[in-house]
């Protein structure tokens, strides 16, 4: 694998100290709660479980040690671009104000970007938020939901949160696509259908004219939601043009990923006005659900004016990707094919959980098992480095023999879901 590009980019976003400091900051400054948080909290405590994964809440875990390699979350090790640290220092100084100005400028600079019409983009602290809120704004007890099989777990669990019927549809089993015929099929009257593109868990991507299809195919009244948090990491083409035809779509993404600022907090929900005013029959307090910070929202505008910054980091999850993906095939481990984002799913042949487990003890944290996929595991990509120490323990893990889960140690592993 070609390392000189990584190299180079470690260089390249790691500049200037004081202004990463700065930057950790805004991460505590950007985060509020929401509605929609308020709501998943709620289902939760009124469930044994956080979801179709089957994940107790609560409860004893052991702390993860300081040098763990977290490859759980979907998180991009580089951080923020050299250029949203310059905004974040910069729009700081006048942070004891209300921002008049930033949050403005972000939606200008996206719309312009997609040339869409005032009006067609609401921004956020991230994409969590308005996924939710386009969900709840759409489904409930006689507005079914229909996801794929496996997905991104928002979708079921606002759908438990509404009171409404979730139709799981299985992936294509060959290409894991998302089965957008069988989505069509699944009810005659759905509130929404999620599609996750690329897919969270698995990478692999539904073709754009499969969305086209479904979008004109649908019946009057549902909408399309279309969750494009890892679009940045393929080659694939966007359904952001939907958006300005004024199709019932809503399409969402985050600064979360490819532009590394998980921590951070800044998204963007696209869609025609009257579909991002039902947001308002969930909660009438959306604009403060929607109140990005300063910092936030000058990264976010900031990262946009970088021409190099998304095809670079492409490039580098792609070179770490494929070399992981050839340690695998190497050693005869099977793992799902087409992954064009910064994940992957690797078949384990036992309970995942028990190797998520197993991991931990060799200080690797890798991500959650599905239930439709109960032998596979879920790892994000990280760094080089990162990725050589999951080889190894990955190795080791795989030629032990297997363990009862109650003798392994339940440790508080992160994931996205606990930030949604």
């Amino acid at each position: 694998m070609d390392l000189k590009n990584f190299a180079s980019a470690q260089q390249y976003f790691s500049r200037r100290s004081f202004v990463r400091n700065a930057g950790i900051a805004s991460a505590a400054a950007a985060a509020m709660p929401s509605f929609a948080k308020a709501m998943s909290q709620q289902a939760a405590a009124q469930a044994p479980v956080d979801g179709p994964n089957g994940r107790q809440r609560g409860g004893m875990r052991m702390p993860m040690a300081a040098d763990t390699v977290i490859i759980s979350s979907n998180e991009n090790p580089l951080g923020p671009a050299p250029v949203a640290l310059e905004a974040i220092s910069a729009a700081a100084k006048k942070g004891g104000r209300y921002d008049r100005e930033y949050s403005s400028a972000m939606t200008k600079a996206i719309s312009d970007q997609f040339q869409l019409k005032p009006g067609y983009v609401r921004v956020y602290p991230g994409s969590g938020g308005p996924l939710d809120l386009a969900l709840y704004s759409n489904i409930g007890p006689d507005k079914p939901l229909v996801v794929g099989d496996p997905s991104y777990e928002q979708g079921f669990r606002a759908a438990a949160t509404c009171k409404a019927k979730c139709h799981m549809i299985p992936l294509d089993k060959t290409t894991y696509k998302y089965d957008v015929k069988a989505m069509l099929a699944a009810d005659p009257k759905p509130g929404a259908y999620y599609i996750v593109n690329p897919n969270n868990p698995t990478g692999t991507i539904t073709p754009k004219e499969d969305i086209v299809w479904l979008v004109k195919n649908k019946p009057a009244g549902s909408v399309v939601i279309v969750d494009e948090a890892y679009h940045h990491f393929s080659n694939q083409d966007s359904v952001l043009d939907l958006v300005a035809q004024d199709q019932d779509i809503i399409v969402l993404r985050t600064f979360s990923k490819i532009y590394g600022m998980a921590g951070v907090r800044a998204g963007f929900a696209f869609g025609r006005p009257d579909l991002l005013a039902r947001f308002e029959n969930v909660t009438v307090n959306n604009r403060q659900i929607g109140s990005i910070s300063l910092t936030s929202a000058s990264a976010a505008a900031a990262s946009l004016t970088d021409p190099n910054l998304v095809p670079l980091r492409r490039k580098i999850n792609r070179d770490v990707l494929d070399d992981t993906l050839a340690f695998l095939q190497k050693n005869n481990y099977s793992f799902v094919p087409g992954a064009q984002a910064n994940m992957f799913m690797v078949d384990v042949k036992r309970p995942g959980m028990e190797v998520q487990k197993m991991m931990m003890t060799e200080k690797v944290a890798i991500g959650r098992v599905w239930p439709i996929m109960p032998t596979y595991v879920r790892v994000t990509v990280g760094t080089p480095d990162e990725m050589k120490k999951f080889q190894v323990a990955f190795h080791k893990v795989m030629n032990e023999p297997t363990v009862a889960h109650a003798m392994l140690h339940e440790y508080d592993i992160p994931h996205e879901l606990d930030r949604a």
